[in-house]
């Protein structure tokens, strides 16, 4: 993209990066809480280039992002709705800003469920990793009621049939980590799938944590805490970025 088309004012600048409406933006910074490497901008109509601006507001460092996208370990207790009806909504762990500037759940965790979650605003990154078509691979350990059988872990690679479905569904690198667990990754995005998996083996799932996604593992994250993808990590999952050469 041409420099000159980047070029941006202040205001909008901060209203793209969900600070509030372009007149709230252009209050904060006639007020002097924005600031580049620690000088103050108070004009709301100065153009900038975008492109990497490390900026301050009220002190808080902040990086210009086109799109976010963010990794986030889902405590239990949180819904991944955008209209939460019976619990907090995972917006709510997020900084008020990413909420403003719409970020959504790439899928849904249930209330009950810990783990891997990834939330951006562009759409096209959402559809990729929510499309049935992308079999995007999904890793879970689940937590299970009673002891693990071997018989248990190959109905689960064999494929299970479970109510409403024509055909079997199957898991994929099925082990079990402890007397009871089972760790599997799954591709298809049922509704409860591994809950239902697990009961159709013969088993019930008493506690679920999402590991991994597309190959990209949570890590060490904490609970309730959230980061940014790296370049790395983005360019590592299956969608293709503008300008990603993939």
């Amino acid at each position: 993209m041409p420099d000159g088309e980047r070029i941006i004012e202040l205001d909008r600048l901060l209203q793209s990066q969900g600070f509030g409406s372009r007149k709230m933006c252009r209050k904060l910074i006639q007020t002097g809480a924005f600031a580049i490497d620690g000088a103050v901008h108070d004009n709301p109509r100065e153009s900038v280039d975008p492109l990497g601006l490390q900026f301050t507001l009220d002190g808080e460092p902040w990086e210009y992002r086109e799109h976010v996208y963010v990794l986030l370990n889902k405590p239990e207790g949180f819904e991944c709705s955008t209209s939460p009806t019976h619990h907090e909504g995972v917006h709510s762990l997020l900084p008020l800003p990413l909420a403003v500037r719409g970020v959504q759940p790439a899928g849904r965790l249930d209330q009950d469920t810990t783990g891997m979650l990834l939330l951006s605003d562009d759409g096209p990154f959402l559809h990729a990793m929510m499309s049935p078509r992308r079999h995007v691979p999904k890793r879970y350990v689940a937590t299970t009621k009673h002891p693990v059988t071997e018989e248990m872990l190959q109905a689960l690679r064999d494929g299970v049939l479970l109510r409403d479905e024509t055909e079997p569904l199957a898991a994929l690198d099925v082990m079990s980590p402890s007397s009871h667990e089972i760790a599997l990754t799954i591709t298809q995005g049922k509704y409860h799938q591994v809950k239902r998996m697990v009961a159709a083996a013969g088993n019930r799932v008493e506690g679920l944590v999402r590991t991994a996604i597309g190959g990209l593992p949570m890590g060490n994250l904490a609970l309730g805490e959230w980061r940014y993808l790296s370049p790395e990590e983005l360019l590592s999952l299956p969608y293709e970025a503008p300008g990603s050469g993939k």
